[in-house]
């Protein structure tokens, strides 16, 4: 599922099927300045009936829709994993991850990458 900013969820595989994530989300915003990523596992999601899945969902898109830093976001079922890409500002990885935890307890940091300076 794919959210630019605060727009509604979608699969990423309906917009260009086969195409990996890492060719999907944007590196740079529209000024052009470089954008930094995290990713959260969210484990056994894919598993969950259908209504839990739903609303986990709809809880991360209201909390990326607050964050107006949020660029691209992508909640892979398949792989139960939560690819955000965000432009950078000193602690909006960490204000994102603890926001998304609340509403999402069982969700885990797993990686996050920042562009050099």
């Amino acid at each position: 599922m794919r959210i630019h900013a605060s727009t509604p969820l979608s699969t990423a595989a309906e917009s260009v099927p086969g195409l990996p994530l890492w060719q999907l989300a944007p590196t740079r915003d529209s000024a052009g300045q470089r954008l930094t990523d995290f990713m959260m596992l969210i484990p056994r999601l894919r598993s969950r009936p259908r209504a839990e899945i739903e609303r986990a969902s709809r809880d991360i898109q209201a909390v990326l829709a607050l964050h107006p830093d949020v660029v691209f976001a992508d909640l892979n079922l398949r792989l139960n994993l939560l690819w955000v890409s965000l432009r950078p500002r000193q602690g909006a990885i960490s204000e994102l991850v603890a926001a998304i935890r609340l509403r999402v307890p069982e969700a885990v940091l797993i990686a996050h990458h920042v562009a050099p300076r």
